[in-house]
C-alpha cells in the first residue's frame, strides 16, 4: 500500500499536489485526477526541496 501525503503548500481549491516515498523514488500525482504518476529518484526530490 502506497501512503500518498499532501503538499503543505496545496490550497483548499482542490488543485493538490500528492507525493509518496517509495524505497528508492518519489512519486508524484494530481491528487483529483490521480493517474497517471511521475517518479524521481529520491535525490533529485531531495535536491528540488532543498531549492525551494
Amino acid at each position: 500500500m502506497t501512503l500518498w501525503r499532501k503538499s503543505s503548500r496545496s490550497n483548499s481549491s482542490a488543485n493538490c499536489v500528492e507525493v509518496a516515498h517509495l524505497s528508492t523514488r518519489v512519486a508524484a500525482r494530481d491528487s483529483k485526477n490521480p493517474v497517471p504518476t511521475i517518479t524521481f529518484p529520491a535525490a533529485s526530490w531531495a535536491r528540488f526541496l532543498r531549492a525551494q
